[in-house]
């Protein structure tokens, strides 16, 4: 299951390379001929995306990659180095943005052909709109964060080119040039919100930060319905890598039972989590209830 996962995601990480090299050069294209800093600026930002894009297949081609001699944890962890990436890339993108937004508002600015800009714009935020939905439903699917960090990526992607679109139709028919670097500023604002946001979900499975609060009550809901008056358990700890959630616990049970039950016991419990939890690894250690004799 895990391996036909992987396939799926790092499919789906190769569309993006090859639409966003096509918006690339539309984008620059039009930029240069319209002389419109906010079609250049998502430019630039697209290039962040094509750059972002390739760090993510990579890094799905490696996180799909099966436990080895030398990485007996597996490969997960690649998706979190490269949402982190693509982290850094789009913060970068989004001060550019505001830095050339700022030159063209105290230089001042010229927009030709605005008609070939809005043209652009619109077919870029359709193609991303469509994008965005497929690369969201796959990283729900197989539970990848370079997918949903790339899907984040298309939804600024989506809200800038509709942004930009609607800044050029008010030029065209304002004649206020002004619109399209304060436009161009307010992408550069939301192109750093994108940025700060796959940042915190990435990085924080480099430190082994706990599943979601939501995941954590599932498998404690799961553990109490197989306990009995003679089981309990503590020491339950979690994570995540890549795709991959990892959960730990102690039970605790009584020494009257038989090593055979606990071995049931162990793996009906960890069958009930992975149904509930799925790709989730595993482990449980077990130990003899503390002050109690075995019987005679």
């Amino acid at each position: 299951m895990l391996g036909t996962k992987g396939e799926a995601a790092s499919r789906a990480a190769t569309i993006p390379l090859v639409s966003i090299t096509i918006m690339i050069a539309a984008k620059v294209v039009v930029g240069i001929v319209t002389g419109s800093i906010s079609v250049l600026a998502d430019a630039f930002d697209s290039m962040g995306d094509l750059l972002a894009a390739v760090v993510s297949f990579i890094s799905l081609r490696l996180a799909s990659k099966p436990p080895d001699v030398g990485h007996p944890y597996g490969h997960g962890k690649a998706e979190n180095i490269s949402a982190t990436i693509e982290a850094v890339i789009i913060f970068a993108a989004g001060v550019y943005v505001i830095y050339q937004g700022i030159l063209k508002l105290l230089f001042g600015t010229k927009l030709d052909l605005l008609e070939v800009g809005i043209a652009v714009m619109g077919a870029s935020a359709l193609a991303n709109f469509f994008l965005r939905r497929y690369l969201f439903r796959v990283a729900q699917s197989t539970g990848s964060l370079a997918l949903d960090a790339s899907a984040r990526h298309r939804s600024v992607d989506l809200y800038t080119s509709v942004a930009i679109m609607a800044g050029l139709v008010a030029v065209r028919y304002t004649g206020l040039t002004v619109l399209d670097p304060i436009i161009a500023l307010g992408i550069g604002l939301l192109v750093l919100k994108a940025g700060v946001d796959v940042y915190r979900k990435s990085f924080g499975g480099l430190l082994d930060e706990r599943l979601p609060q939501a995941e954590e009550a599932v498998i404690v809901a799961s553990i109490q319905e197989h306990i009995k008056d003679s089981v309990t358990f503590h020491e339950l700890r979690t994570r995540k890598a890549g795709r991959i959630p990892y959960v730990e616990l102690h039970l605790v049970m009584s020494k009257d039972v038989s090593l055979e039950q606990a071995h049931a016991m162990c793996d009906h419990l960890e069958a009930d989590i992975k149904s509930r939890i799925p790709n989730a690894v595993i482990t449980i250690h077990c130990e003899p209830r503390e002050g109690e004799s075995t019987t005679p």
